[in-house]
């Protein structure tokens, strides 16, 4: 476990380029329309409500768009990724756009020293972000560290449920992997990514870990972080279930084909700093 940073890293930063060019991440849009956001943020913009003004970071920002799409919102951005090439592409990328958003390179646990404590209104983590950490408690610590007191975390993740879920099984719905945290990761040797390119990729070992919501919330708890709000959804805006799920057609989301209602694909979850 010790290397799983370095092995993550290798494998993200080889997948930044194709990220970028495809079709999926949308930057062209984003150059086209000044107005345009994330499919991520518009889903939850119900819920995130007025960020004009507010000095937020988003963790784990990958190639920003995202972040971007908060500043397009109004908010004063900052954005920290692990990635080296990652952090680059969404610089260059914030740039071009004209919008004053400072990325840096660091691993999340990281950021409290790197960014200054008590230095925010908003931290936000978008999907995908929390199984790449082997310490939910350590990453609550650090939230609470970044926010300032009545600071908001804001949080669209992949349900804890979906990613216990195995994939090969062509009709029915099996529990295959851990649920809850585990001292040992999960380690994945696959090719490809989860956009569209004909990229072939050379590191494809990946180090991983499940987070139980409960477990979640808990360490929220334990970091003086109170909860406000938790949503649990039955849509995801990739396909995480190939074969088994229909696109909607008002959203960017897939949710599964067959009684979607058995289970929840991801969640937003929002909490106050005391």
């Amino acid at each position: 476990m010790d290397d799983y940073r370095e092995v993550n890293r290798q494998s993200w930063d080889e997948r930044v380029a194709a990220h970028a060019a495809s079709p999926d991440y949308k930057l062209a849009r984003f150059e086209q329309d000044p107005e345009f956001i994330s499919d991520v943020v518009r889903f939850d913009l119900p819920r995130l409500g007025d960020v004009r003004g507010l000095r937020g970071v988003h963790l784990q920002c990958h190639i920003g768009t995202d972040t971007v799409s908060l500043a397009r919102l109004g908010a004063r951005m900052s954005g920290l990724d692990f990635s080296g090439p990652a952090v680059a592409q969404a610089q260059s990328f914030a740039d071009k756009l004209g919008l004053d958003i400072d990325f840096h390179q660091a691993d999340v646990y990281d950021a409290v020293e790197v960014l200054g404590a008590a230095s925010y209104d908003l931290v936000f983590t978008g999907i995908g972000a929390l199984g790449w950490l082997p310490s939910i408690d350590r990453w609550a610590r650090t939230v609470s560290g970044l926010l300032k007191p009545g600071g908001r975390l804001f949080i669209r993740e992949g349900h804890p449920m979906l990613w216990a879920l195995g994939t090969d099984d062509e009709t029915r719905l099996t529990v295959d992997y851990p649920y809850f945290e585990t001292q040992e990761p999960m380690v994945w040797d696959e090719g490809g990514t989860y956009v569209q390119t004909e990229v072939q990729f050379q590191h494809n070992v990946t180090h991983e870990w499940n987070h139980g919501l409960g477990e979640i919330v808990t360490a929220l708890f334990a970091h003086g972080l109170q909860l406000t709000a938790l949503e649990e959804h039955d849509s995801a805006p990739w396909v995480p279930l190939p074969g088994k799920m229909t696109k909607d057609a008002d959203f960017d989301e897939w949710r599964l084909t067959d009684r979607p209602e058995r289970l929840p694909c991801t969640y937003t979850l929002q909490a106050v700093k005391l």
